[in-house]
């Protein structure tokens, strides 16, 4: 694929159009649009902009996406998961000014969409996969709390000034003890959040749309904003989002940033994740790396146009396939429906409790917890079980932005223990069982006279060198006989820098020294080249294809009677 084609796959998708796949993607469309109106609004008041912006975020970035994207079913869009990140940032740096709040939330989506480009365009697709399972479900678990908690006053129907997750849930039992409680307005978004999830199962029923439905046509019909103070969403303003390029001064542009780039790492993985898993259901291909220049460009084009940051999102995406879409045409349907809905009846959702829009949000992020897989992680593997529990307190207790800073560095910290403090073995033949085994395992194990045969299991790198000459040497002083060979078996070490290389030098020399010779098996053709490259592949003679053949050599070498 060459040309705009690749860049451009939907206007590939338009010349392979069939006739057949339009009523599909006019009603998917329409359906879709029934959830995107309330969910967008829900949204956008919980990442600390006005409700009228969740819909900017919509418009133009389902059809930026319908462009850039690669997947044809995927829906973009406001989504709980960057609420609490956005809303980290908004939340002070906009100290109660709407305008300033939208400022901030739109260069955000700025930053975010051009670091999804940048990681496109440079075909970094794969920096996902540096997450563990178990740290994402810390971090999401986390993050559904956040958004969770930020959410309860409004749900009891009054405001808090946010310090923190924890901090707030004290200020909310505080609140609800000082009888600040709405009870008609906690009322309402009860039964919303009730009809939400009891609707839930069914997913051709359109459950949070009859649930904002009722709620809204129960406060406009008994006029419980005026009688009984709860509060309600208003007119929206009429028209489309306008180019605006946001600005808020060189001053707190370093949060902006940071924030930013979170939030595209949030909505990176989500897309990654939600894409493959599409992908793989009906069967296509799609290119990671396009698919972050489609977020990206669908992330600018929210930013440019009043929005904030959006993702992929794993509630409308369902709706769409449910309702039969074909084609990203059924989110320009949707976009254009949300259009039509702005300029000729802004003032249908006036009524709209705010504790039902809290209810949306509460309800998709209690979909966010992840139990029971954590569950499966805690029977098998304890410490990783404990790792995402710590990533989850991290978000929990500082909040989203340093709770992403401790994720990422947990996620580095496991990779490079596992690459730090590899796991190695002395090997031996164990009766019955082909192939030379690690004698901690296999007590049994015979072992080779004079020859030591030793496995790592890892790359060899700077961190881990000293280890390796370290336990090498270990191995040499509690063999069983005077030993005359180690040979490693190199099969699992794929790559070697300076520092190792030296420390091979010394290894090679201080065996020697001894009367040992040092061998290698089983070493990939890359790393020889290395060697070859810090001139030191002569120093190790042969270099033998399998452990077995560097066992028969060594027999023959040494003339040591001893019978596989």
């Amino acid at each position: 694929m060459n040309g705009w084609q690749r860049w451009l796959p939907g206007l590939r998708i338009i010349r392979q159009y069939e006739a057949s796949w339009l009523p599909h993607d006019l009603m998917a469309g329409l359906v879709l649009t029934t959830m995107l109106v309330p969910v967008g609004i829900a949204y956008a008041v919980a990442s600390g902009v006005p409700g009228i912006y969740g819909l900017y975020a919509t418009i133009v970035p389902l059809i930026a996406y319908a462009l850039f994207g690669p997947s044809r079913i995927l829906v973009l869009g406001p989504d709980s998961s960057l609420a609490a990140v956005i809303l980290a940032v908004v939340l002070p740096l906009s100290a109660g000014d709407p305008a300033r709040a939208v400022a901030v939330a739109s260069l955000m989506a700025i930053v975010s969409g051009l670091v999804c480009i940048l990681i496109g365009v440079l075909r970094l697709g794969f920096v996902t996969e540096l997450l563990s399972k178990p740290i994402r479900y810390g971090y999401m678990n986390g993050i559904a709390l956040t958004v969770l908690i930020s959410q309860l006053p409004k749900l009891l129907g009054f405001s808090i000034d946010s310090a923190g997750p924890l901090r707030n849930l004290v200020r909310i039992v505080q609140a609800i003890f000082g009888s600040q409680t709405n009870w008609t307005a906690f009322a309402i978004g009860i039964g919303t959040l009730a009809i939400i999830l009891l609707l839930k199962r069914w997913q051709r029923i359109p459950g949070l749309l009859i649930a904002v439905v009722v709620a809204t046509l129960v406060v406009g019909a008994f006029g419980l904003d005026q009688s009984m103070g709860v509060k309600v969403l208003g007119p929206l303003p009429q028209g489309l989002p306008a180019f605006a390029l946001p600005w808020i001064g060189l001053t707190d542009l370093g949060q902006v940033l940071i924030g930013g780039s979170a939030v595209a790492m949030v909505a990176f993985a989500d897309t990654s994740v939600l894409s493959r898993t599409y992908a793989a259901r009906t069967h296509v291909t799609v290119d990671p790396n396009q698919e972050m220049v489609g977020l990206g460009a669908a992330n600018l084009a929210a930013g440019l146009f009043q929005g904030f940051p959006i993702s992929s999102s794993s509630s409308r995406t369902p709706v769409a396939e449910a309702a039969g879409a074909k084609t990203q045409l059924t989110g320009v349907v949707g976009a254009v429906a949300v259009a039509v809905l702005l300029l000729v009846a802004p003032n249908l959702l006036k009524h709209l409790p705010s504790s039902a829009l809290a209810a949306v949000v509460i309800a998709s992020a209690i979909g966010l917890f992840e139990f029971d897989d954590l569950r499966r992680i805690f029977r098998i593997q304890q410490w990783e079980f404990w790792l995402s529990i710590a990533c989850f307190v991290g978000v929990a207790v500082l909040g989203v932005i340093p709770g992403i800073g401790i994720a990422i560095g947990i996620a580095v910290m496991e990779f490079l223990w596992d690459g730090w403090r590899p796991h190695f073995a002395v090997m031996g033949r164990v009766d019955g069982i082909r192939g030379y085994h690690d004698i901690k395992r296999y007590p049994e194990a015979r072992l080779i006279p004079g020859l030591v045969l030793f496995r790592w299991d890892a790359p060899l790198f700077f961190a881990n060198a000293e280890l390796f000459h370290q336990r090498v040497l270990e191995a040499v002083a509690q063999a069983p006989t005077r030993v005359r060979r180690i040979t490693v078996a190199a099969e699992p070490v794929t790559s070697i820098d300076v520092t190792s290389a030296d420390m091979l030098a010394e290894l090679e020399q201080a065996l020697r020294e001894s009367g040992i010779e040092l061998r290698f098996a089983e070493m990939k053709d890359p790393v020889k080249q290395k060697l070859q490259r810090f001139a030191l592949l002569d120093r190790f003679g042969a270099l033998y294809p399998t452990i077995g053949a560097a066992v028969d050599a060594y027999l023959e070498d040494h003339a040591v009677d001893w019978k596989p």
